[in-house]
């Protein structure tokens, strides 16, 4: 049901946009590199036969009616930005694959009942400004002025890029979607982990998504001469910090599901000859139970706490991002299967470790993920792989699975 050759050749097409020395690849959201992305793909939409737009936060949309113009719209797609030096597949696979799935519905004139809507996010990674899913928080109407006062390390607020793309912060409510608009979102994205593969199969159905909460730890101690200062005397910012990392790693271990990952790390004022005064880190901790993500949550700030009490050290932690666990439709898991059976394909569970823009849609409609397998696991890195065989399975089992969403 879906051409393997189209779907590849634009996937490695839209792969030369923003491709590093390296291999790797680095779209960032409100850059140059997002928008010719986001003009590719927008070419093939049409191509696709799709009426396509942008909404007031650049979310890319490509529209195909169906029979009711007017019934509740079933939405498929993922992202096109990436992480610092990422693959190639994480994010396009899933918009590429709905475009696909359109255009073969297209050349074979099958008619829906409802309308489907291709839609490529605005910055579901959070690379650039440390605060993901923007388009997808402003289509679930979650997304606030506030919130786009976040700045990336040149200092450029959220808000100031949008400005220099075209865009209008002050309309970011316009791209809102009411509730009941919104039928079903189905997304295709490549696995991130090893149990597909593992298992010999090429696609899989999510069952739910660790919710990421993301905490930037700032410890202050006093900067002061390495020569000079005793060990007896000093408040060595970086000390305690390493002290904080080691408590991570260890409340982190003690769950079966809980991982914490510090990402991002400063020192001030960064001297040779100069104690530490202060230190930056951020903590992406992640569990697919809300719980039990919170009391390790807990568990590492009161022992941060006690750590900077004991050394002299000041502590703040900042909330960057708190997204809840989600659990996936039960109704579209079942629907996912039964697309499966008539491709014959093998399906099994798996559960999402990472954190996707379908997070921020579980209050406005049903959501649902296709995972593709993934060579070796390895994802946001350059030798991120999909086989072309393995990324048309999920793009037919998506066919499929929109066909009897979209059906009343």
């Amino acid at each position: 049901m879906v051409n393997q050759e189209r779907l590849w050749q634009r996937l490695m097409a839209l792969g030369e946009i923003g491709k590093q020395p390296s291999g790797g690849i680095t779209r960032l959201s409100f850059t140059a590199e997002e928008r010719a992305a986001k003009n590719l793909v927008r070419q093939w939409m049409i191509e696709a036969g799709l009426a396509v737009r942008e909404d007031a936060v650049g979310n890319l949309i490509g529209r195909r009616e169906g029979r009711d113009a007017g019934a509740a719209v079933v939405l498929a797609g993922s992202h096109l930005d990436s992480v610092l030096n990422g693959g190639n597949f994480d994010g396009p696979l899933g918009a590429l694959s709905a475009v696909e799935a359109m255009q073969c519905m297209n050349e074979a004139g099958v008619q829906t009942d409802r309308p489907i809507e291709v839609i490529a996010f605005t910055d579901e990674e959070g690379a650039r400004f440390r605060f993901g899913m923007i388009g997808s928080r402003a289509l679930a109407g979650t997304l606030t002025l506030d919130e786009l006062e976040a700045t990336d390390s040149d200092g450029v607020r959220i808000l100031d890029a949008m400005r220099q793309a075209g865009l209008n912060p002050a309309k970011i409510s316009e791209a809102a979607r009411s509730k009941g608009s919104v039928h079903a979102y189905v997304e295709v994205h490549i696995e991130q982990g090893k149990v597909l593969e593992q298992a010999g199969l090429p696609v899989g159905v999510v069952t739910g998504l660790a919710g990421p909460l993301w905490l930037k730890f700032t410890i202050i101690g006093q900067a002061s001469h390495a020569g000079t200062t005793p060990m007896s005397m000093r408040h060595d910012a970086l000390v305690g910090a390493a002290e904080i990392l080691q408590v991570i790693e260890h409340e982190t271990r003690k769950e079966e599901r809980t991982v914490g990952t510090v990402g991002q790390f400063s020192v001030f004022p960064g001297g040779v000859n100069i104690i530490p005064g202060r230190v930056e880190f951020t903590l992406d901790l992640r569990d697919v139970d809300a719980d039990t993500r919170q009391n390790v949550e807990l568990r590492i700030r009161q022992q941060a706490r006690q750590i900077c009490d004991a050394r002299g050290l000041a502590l703040d932690v900042q909330v960057l991002q708190d997204i809840d666990p989600v659990h996936c439709s039960v109704d579209i898991q079942n629907t996912v299967y039964e697309a499966c059976a008539a491709l014959g394909l093998k399906a099994i569970p798996v559960v999402s470790g990472a954190g996707h823009d379908c997070m921020q849609l579980r209050d406005l409609c049903p959501v649902g993920m296709i995972f593709v397998r993934s060579k070796d696991g390895v994802s946001h890195h350059p030798d991120e792989w999909s086989s072309p065989e393995d990324c048309a399975a999920g793009a037919a089992v998506l066919y499929h699975t929109l066909l009897k969403l979209a059906t009343v």
